[in-house]
């Protein structure tokens, strides 16, 4: 067995998810269990490199979690023949410009969605890639969810019999501000910093759907901005210009019809921030983010509509819980694992940048379809 130290360029993380899921929960972790081991027996560990603009937080942040190496300085990290990936979680309009100076310089890329703020920079940025002959992948997080991965379990099984429909919740309220702190920063309320839910999650539903439901083929989009002001860090009050709340519809081309609420201005009374409740002719299932309920036909009650007397029946008590027949790690490190076995010992690896162009595309005709007030149809990418 060989040891490889494999150095990541980390370009962007000193954000909340960045920091907790993309640094401490998936590459830290990596190296404090032993790194991964590859097909033929070897182990790669990851050795991370910071990169971004305050050279004050690069510092705090590394003497926090014990890492040794940072700079602002981009050209020279990926100048450095030890970094071999490129990893970017910017804000969505500086990405393209951090991809493309990996590119130039060679290394494998990584990067969070969205790929890039429009769908003809984010199809260029991977056929630039696979013209360069360079490893790629986008992060998908949510298809390693533990209640996402028992939904996937039902569908092989052949659990649901033909799939018809699909709701999906998801959101929160975040605060404005000015009474509570808010949970996002404010970028994402300003559409010209390249914010607003659509863009966000839109990307986050396309591969969810493709990869469990079948391919998009049309959706119809509304958005809407229910918060006009907001405070920013600082305690200033700004405009929001970026939308909040998105309810979309969409269809695949295996039939299935899918509507998803998306919103930072609701209440949560659900079992979970989000929540995939899919209806199939043999059975229903209600998915969270780690726990996965089951009705079956055969168990499925038979409600009369009565208006005048109290509900009978109790309708929570009809489900079963999916028991937990693995141990879940965390869903972006799965992931990261997977992309450094792609790197280091050619391993598959199918969630690529055309992947991530998809989900661009799809939130830019979310927009489309909003400002139309129109269906939009779904073309293939690639």
């Amino acid at each position: 067995m060989k040891q490889h130290t494999l150095g990541v360029i980390m370009n962007g993380v000193t954000g909340r998810m960045g920091t907790n899921q993309h640094l401490v929960r998936s590459i830290l972790a990596i190296r404090k269990q032993g790194g991964v081991r590859l097909a033929n027996g070897d182990v790669v560990i990851p050795d991370p490199i910071l990169v971004g603009r305050s050279a004050d937080k690069l510092k705090a942040l590394c003497e926090a979690h014990g890492v040794s190496r940072f700079t602002t300085d981009l050209g020279a990290a990926l100048a450095d023949p030890s970094n071999a990936i490129y990893f970017d979680s910017q804000t969505t309009d500086r990405r393209a410009e951090g991809v493309r100076q990996a590119i130039a310089a060679k290394k494998a890329i990584y990067c969070e969605k969205p790929t890039a703020v429009d769908t003809a920079t984010a199809l260029a940025l991977a056929r630039e890639c696979e013209a360069a002959g360079l490893k790629n992948g986008v992060v998908q997080d949510k298809l390693w969810l533990p209640g996402l991965l028992k939904l996937r379990l039902l569908i092989d099984s052949g659990f649901f019999g033909r799939i018809l429909s699909v709701r999906g919740e998801f959101g929160y309220w975040v605060f404005e501000g000015d009474l509570q702190p808010a949970q996002r920063p404010s970028w994402n309320y300003r559409k010209e910093d390249a914010g607003g839910i659509i863009v966000d999650m839109l990307c986050h539903w396309r591969y969810v759907i493709d990869n469990l439901f079948g391919n998009v083929t049309g959706v119809s989009c509304l958005g809407a901005t229910h918060i006009p002001e907001r405070w920013d860090e600082r305690g200033k009050p700004y405009k929001c210009t970026a939308d909040d709340a998105a309810y979309a519809t969409f269809t695949t081309d295996k039939g299935v019809i899918l509507q998803f609420n998306s919103s930072w201005t609701t209440r949560v009374r659900r079992d979970d921030l989000l929540t995939l409740h899919v209806d199939g002719t043999k059975g229903s299932a209600v998915a969270g983010l780690r726990e996965c309920w089951t009705q079956r036909a055969e168990t499925t009650p038979r409600p009369t509509w009565n208006p005048d007397i109290d509900q009978p029946i109790k309708f929570f008590d009809g489900w079963q819980r999916v028991p937990d027949t693995a141990v879940f790690d965390n869903a972006f490190k799965a992931q990261w694992e997977l992309f450094l076995r792609h790197v280091a010992g050619g391993e598959p690896f199918r969630w690529t940048l055309l992947e991530g162009a998809k989900g661009v595309q799809l939130a830019e005709l979310g927009m489309e379809s909003w400002a139309k007030g129109a269906w939009v149809e779904v073309g293939a990418l690639g």
